[in-house]
């Protein structure tokens, strides 16, 4: 099978199969964990009843979801999201938090709340990140302890967001999803940026997530918030 680079991949490689290819498919580097990449099935599956189309992860011939760090999916046809249909899918995602109540936290992963106290988590290392800004990024953390938590998607934004040729709308890279405060998905998709304490605890995520992945955005996330 022959494949092309797809163009967007800030922390993961991707790669699709040539238009015209049988099934049309799409590869993508993983740095998750067997039972983080199993975790997704019954998530997604929610997110499918919530009115989303989800790919769903291929198993390769050896039965796994990823082999040599890769995983597979179906290339989902359509246009990527204006800015301004991301409000479009409040209504959805209220339905996917609420369809996903009591479900655990994703293998290997810690919630921003869990972080005030832990050190690791799905890309968080705190112990590689300065300690003046570890103790910046709790307590921006710490400022919105106790709000409303569950399983959210975690990387809301248009370029994760498909408008499909059915008129519905489907929802990819679920490589940050894990169960954590409702406030990371519903600020993208509230139409208007976020302020205050909710914008410090985002920044502090992306700093603490970004910092050894995209560690040039990390830092400039930081020098803007928290003057590292």
């Amino acid at each position: 099978m022959q494949v092309e680079p797809l163009p967007g991949g800030a922390r993961n490689a991707v790669w699709r199969s040539l238009p015209g290819t049988h099934p049309s498919v799409v590869f993508k580097t993983t740095r998750r964990c067997a039972g983080g990449l199993a975790w997704l099935g019954p998530v997604q599956a929610q997110a499918r009843i919530a009115g989303f189309e989800v790919p769903e992860l291929i198993r390769s011939t050896n039965g796994h979801l990823s082999e040599r760090g890769w995983t597979c999916e179906p290339f989902i046809e359509g246009e990527l999201a204006a800015p301004e249909e991301m409000v479009r899918l409040a209504p959805l995602m209220a339905r996917f938090h609420l369809l996903t109540q009591g479900l655990s936290q994703r293998p290997g992963f810690a919630s921003a709340e869990a972080l005030i106290d832990a050190y690791t988590g799905g890309d968080v290392d705190l112990l590689a990140m300065p300690p003046g800004l570890v103790r910046a990024c709790r307590a921006a953390w710490r400022a919105t302890a106790g709000g409303e938590a569950g399983i959210i998607h975690g990387d809301l934004n248009p370029r994760n967001v498909i408008r499909t040729p059915r008129g519905t709308y489907a929802l990819l890279d679920w490589d940050e999803a894990r169960y954590d405060w409702l406030l990371f998905d519903r600020t993208p998709v509230e139409g208007v940026g976020p302020s205050g304490k909710t914008a410090l605890a985002i920044a502090a995520w992306e700093v603490a997530c970004c910092w050894q992945i995209e560690p040039q955005r990390a830092r400039a996330l930081a020098a803007r918030y928290f003057q590292e």
